[in-house]
């Protein structure tokens, strides 16, 4: 069990389309410009801080060397704060969260952060190196997303699927679930989304443009004017002999940054700091990389088994939406209330920072409780490229 850990801050930025509103801004940046908004709250001395966890996927341009070290340092922190850069892919900033609470629970620490960022727009493309000396033999890769630098060991064992290509492979797995099905669950996505209220939640970026400063203050990629039959008319995107994965009914490409204090009772008191929820339970667990979209499934059901915590005690649930399919699958086999789900919209509208998601979901979480009277547990869980999941849970004190 954790020994009790409380989340006091949990915000995030606007999430910005690739190449949209926040593209002009580096990762380190990003993720810095949260940490400024924290110390701005002046809640405690930040040399009480025993580590920063910053979670990170891509991590070969400006995020690379270390961002949370670098960001810390961005945003004038004390020199003597450490930081660490987590990589778990989309769950990343997630187990930041984890990792505090299991700190706290290991008497290693009293009050920590833990965020995650993600500049998809501004991944590099990183070239390979020639096997030989002075050789031109060279590869290339995109590393916004994906495989690169591949081992061919792993290709003897499974197939090297692209994360769309996984989503048909859970389509394969359950064809009752049809197309038709994915694409009202992503238009409820961009509904729900676009009517939501996120500014509990936001720390507006301003960002500098030819005509001056823009201040972004929404999310960028929700659609007001999205349907069922614009969303029937786009194509399969993953599979050459059909199959239900379209551009629509998947999360897209984005920049963001978000970040938790987690801290523990005596650290709450001490500094008198209002809890927003206590932690838990975490769970977190493996499966063929095949059929990634489903580890939420076992995570979940060794967070329920191993703290006691029945599934349907949960009154609010965000669950990752890389792609409807998997999330549907989600639901069906934990047996989820759907009224319960992402009552705000998920990734398919808000979009989906890889390193950023996890404490994105959380945040959105932590502030769906604290504004909805009646619901105390709430439950964030999400599947993680090449075939894991990670769930944790809290409780509004």
């Amino acid at each position: 069990m954790f020994k009790d850990s409380y989340i006091t801050y949990a915000m995030r930025t606007p999430i910005g389309k690739f190449g949209g509103a926040l593209a002009s801004i580096r990762p380190d940046d990003l993720i810095a410009h949260l940490l400024t908004h924290y110390q701005q709250q002046d809640r405690h001395p930040l040399e009480e801080i025993d580590d920063v966890f910053i979670g990170c996927t891509n991590q070969v341009g400006e995020d690379s060397r270390n961002v949370a070290r670098m960001a810390l340092l961005l945003a004038n922190y004390p020199y003597q704060v450490p930081g660490m850069t987590l990589n778990r892919l989309c769950g990343s900033s997630l187990e930041g969260v984890i990792s505090a609470a299991s700190r706290i629970t290991a008497g290693l620490g009293e009050c920590f952060l833990a965020g995650g960022v993600e500049s998809m727009s501004r991944a590099p493309y990183a070239l390979s190196k020639s096997p030989t000396p002075f050789g031109r033999q060279q590869e290339i890769y995109d590393t916004a997303i994906g495989w690169r630098f591949s081992n061919p060991r792993l290709a003897e064992r499974f197939p090297l699927l692209n994360m769309g290509q996984t989503a048909e492979e859970v389509a394969a797995k359950y064809p009752e679930i049809t197309r038709q099905q994915q694409d009202a669950f992503a238009l409820a996505s961009h509904q729900k989304a676009t009517a939501a209220d996120f500014s509990s939640e936001l720390v507006p970026v301003t960002v500098k443009t030819k005509k001056g400063d823009h201040q972004i203050t929404v999310d960028e990629s929700p659609r007001p004017d999205s349907s069922l039959e614009q969303l029937a008319k786009l194509r399969p995107a993953f599979s050459k002999q059909g199959g239900s994965v379209t551009a629509g009914n998947s999360s897209s490409i984005n920049d963001g940054a978000s970040l938790i204090a987690v801290v523990s009772k005596d650290f709450l008191q001490r500094h008198n700091l209002t809890p927003l929820a206590r932690i838990t339970g975490a769970g977190i667990s493996a499966l063929h990389p095949s059929q990634m979209g489903l580890g939420p499934i076992e995570a979940t059901r060794k967070l329920s088994c191993n703290f006691n915590l029945p599934i349907d005690q949960f009154d609010l649930i965000e669950l990752n939406e890389a792609f409807a399919i998997q999330s549907l699958a989600c639901i069906k086999e934990l047996q989820l209330n759907p009224e319960q789900v992402n009552l705000k919209g998920g990734a398919i509208a808000l979009g989906h920072p890889l390193g950023c998601t996890g404490t994105r979901i959380l945040t959105t979480l932590v502030h769906q409780l604290n504004n909805h009277q009646s619901a105390r547990h709430g439950l964030a869980t999400m599947c993680v490229g090449v075939g894991q999941g990670v769930a944790l849970s809290i409780t509004k004190e």
